[in-house]
């Protein structure tokens, strides 16, 4: 395993001899990219190839070469983590096919190009298209709709899951009909970019634009809202009093914002976040305005990131001693809140909403438990959701006390033609000797959607994915993989002091075995430690207190 090696880039000397062979034509480049031992197994080095970089990869020592971006951000693949014919991007741990280019785990859609690589002699070439060179993503091939085939497959909502889903289905060769219904206006978006940027075009972060949907035959029904689920008929109702039969069905409708039950809640100018009207509305009205946050977790902490400085001040309500704590623990909650205070945002901590006072029907104050009244405008509730899950009621589909589904490792739900993914689900998480959770990350749905795809055709495929999450503030980002239910002990490396100069590895522990990494600015750590979680390999404790903390990363990958 690698992470790239100190030499991120083989810069080509330009000689003609050297840079282009005869095999080259106009539609194809033929480069010199190193010698057979400037590389070593493990290694990963990002070259030159015309006007184009590319990543080249050794490992058992065979050369391989594919795009030098990840699909989703554009992170580049060398800084990356390199294990097991894979590359995991250390931005947000999409994970790449070194042989094929392919896309294996979220987030993002795209596979990354491919290139041929030939070894000449003591010489390294690498044999790619113009057209693969000038792109740092790729589609793979999709299938369409064929009226020989006469099945319906059904997918109720419009997030992650439910694109991933309907993708992998036109990509193993399913040519029936496709409906993604979703109660959302706009196309499928980008999720996380809405609380980071609140005012976003929806548009700018759709996640496919309108003619994809159309070109390879997936219909996509908006303002489409399920109401009730018929096992027996094998149909969805909706509210405009449709109703859409299915020969499978998966159902991915996510969550629902909480709202704060308590006198005044429907005042004028007190939001939840959930679609891109509802980011673009409170960006305006927040203006120079007193804004009030309610909710330390990431929704929360990433809108009063980025009203401060917009917005004429940004008051954060939370239940706790310090931000995150409840995910990243005291310690780096508290040098979150230290960050976030340098910025002017303030704190009302271990508190709540008592009250919400208006003036002609628009919010004016907010009184906490504590009895302090603070002057408001706009106030966003960034407090949780819960499962979108009223159509399901007396469907007969096994549901959690919390209106969780029930679904195995396939995603399959307790009726044979129904599975269901994301936010909605209890699902048997492998780091935890298969014990059933609800993870709510973007990634992981996506990973749902994948293997929903496959098991809705009668391949086998189960889930066994590492989740993996981040945030970020004021240009600063946290990763974290690993599932850290009933953690015991929290070791931090690094600084947590310093809020100009942040830089840090959280373990968190449970025994003597780490169960999840946090990190801020020590990439590719926290991608490293997903390929060990992912290869069902341990970090213990006894690694990680050493004096160099980061040394299991040789031992392990």
């Amino acid at each position: 395993m690698g992470s790239g090696n100190s030499k991120d880039s083989y810069n080509l000397q330009r000689a003609p001899a050297d840079m282009t062979h005869k095999g080259s034509t106009p539609d194809t480049i033929e480069a010199v990219v190193c010698k057979k031992d400037d590389l070593k197994d493990g290694e990963m080095k990002q070259v030159e190839v015309g006007d184009g970089k590319v990543l080249l990869i050794r490992e058992d020592g065979a050369f391989h070469a594919i795009g030098s971006k990840c699909s989703h951000y554009g992170a580049p693949l060398v800084k990356g983590a390199l294990c097991n014919s894979r590359v995991r991007c250390p931005w947000h741990g999409a994970c790449f096919s070194i042989k094929t280019g392919d896309i294996e785990d979220f987030p993002g859609l795209d596979s990354v190009p491919i290139h041929e690589v030939i070894v000449r002699g003591n010489d390294v070439v690498v044999k790619a298209s113009v057209d693969a060179l000038s792109k740092d993503r790729r589609m793979k091939t999709m299938h369409k709709c064929d009226s020989k085939d006469n099945r319906t497959f059904l997918i109720i909502g419009g997030g992650p899951s439910s694109v991933t889903c309907a993708e992998t289905l036109r990509q193993q060769g399913f040519c029936g009909k496709i409906v993604i219904a979703t109660r959302e206006a706009h196309l499928p978006y980008d999720k996380p970019k809405l609380s980071k940027a609140l005012d976003f075009a929806p548009a700018k972060i759709a996640l496919r634009d309108a003619a994809f949907y159309s070109t390879y035959d997936i219909q996509l029904l908006n303002n489409k809202d399920a109401v009730k689920l018929n096992l027996a008929g094998k149909n969805v109702a909706f509210k405009d009093g449709d109703t859409i039969s299915y020969d499978k069905l998966m159902i991915a409708t996510g969550g629902t914002p909480r709202t704060l039950d308590c006198p005044g809640s429907d005042l004028e100018n007190i939001f939840v976040l959930r679609t891109p009207d509802d980011g673009n509305l409170i960006a305006e009205r927040a203006k120079q305005k007193k804004v009030i946050i309610i909710g330390t977790s990431f929704i929360g902490m990433e809108v009063a990131a980025f009203l401060a400085g917009k917005a004429g001040s940004v008051s954060v309500i939370g239940h706790g001693n310090v931000p995150f704590e409840r995910v990243l623990g005291a310690q780096i909650g508290n040098a979150m809140m230290k960050l976030f205070v340098a910025k002017k945002v303030e704190f009302y901590m271990e508190n709540g909403v008592k009250e919400f006072v208006g003036h002609d029907g628009k919010l004016s104050k907010v009184i906490l438990t504590s009895g302090e009244k603070l002057d408001a405008d706009v106030c966003v509730v960034g407090a949780g959701v819960t499962p979108c899950t009223k159509l399901l009621n007396d469907s007969g589909l096994e549901m959690t006390d919390r209106g969780h589904v029930v679904v195995d490792k396939r995603m399959g739900s307790s009726n044979a033609d129904v599975f269901a993914c994301g936010d909605i689900v209890v699902f048997p998480l492998f780091l935890c000797n298969d014990k059933r959770v609800n993870i709510q990350h973007w990634q992981m749905a996506s990973q749902h959607g994948k293997v929903a795809a496959f098991n809705m055709l009668g391949t086998e495929k189960d889930i066994c994915s590492v989740p993996y999450f981040w945030t970020a503030f004021f240009g600063k980002s946290v990763r974290y993989t690993g599932y850290a239910e009933g953690f015991d002990d929290i070791i931090v490396c690094g600084n947590v002091e310093n809020v100009d100069d942040l830089k840090f590895v959280a373990y968190f522990t449970k025994g003597n075995n780490v169960i999840a990494v946090a990190s801020m600015n020590c990439d590719p750590i926290v991608s490293q430690a997903a390929e060990v979680m992912a290869n069902c390999k341990v970090i213990t404790k006894e690694e990680i207190t050493s004096e160099h903390h980061s040394c299991w990363v040789a031992a392990k990958l």
